[in-house]
């Protein structure tokens, strides 16, 4: 016996055919195909709903291409999408320009002690 996913809006007992997840540090909503399995912080919707979709108003979505054939999602692409949105939204690395005190951070400044510490007998 299979099981189906149901859609995760409240009363609608349509089968689930796509996945929704958030990424919030990115204020995206990326809809895909189903996802293979079931994740905690990701939504199950139906194509009623997930036609209705909207974001709020400063939010992305992102809508993946549905794979018509087949006989389910062969991997979890929603999750890669995500995380490669997470990592283009990290600020690149820094580099120490020339010249510059390689002992200065910010405003602190790494002090040396000269002196060796009093032995201890």
């Amino acid at each position: 016996m299979s099981h189906v996913r149901r859609c995760s809006r409240t009363a609608c007992r349509q089968p689930a055919v796509f996945t929704l997840t958030y990424v919030y540090a990115d204020s995206t909503a990326v809809l895909g195909p189903l996802a293979a399995y079931v994740e905690p912080h990701c939504y199950d919707l139906c194509a009623m709903h997930a036609d209705r979709l909207t974001a709020p108003r400063g939010w992305e979505v992102v809508r993946l291409p549905v794979e018509a054939v087949g006989g389910g999602p062969g991997s979890d692409d929603l999750e890669a999408l995500a995380d490669a949105v997470r990592e283009a939204a990290r600020p690149p690395a820094q580099t120490d320009p020339e010249g510059e005190d390689p002992t200065r951070r910010g405003h602190l400044r790494v002090v040396r002690s000269d002196q060796q510490p009093p032995r201890q007998s």
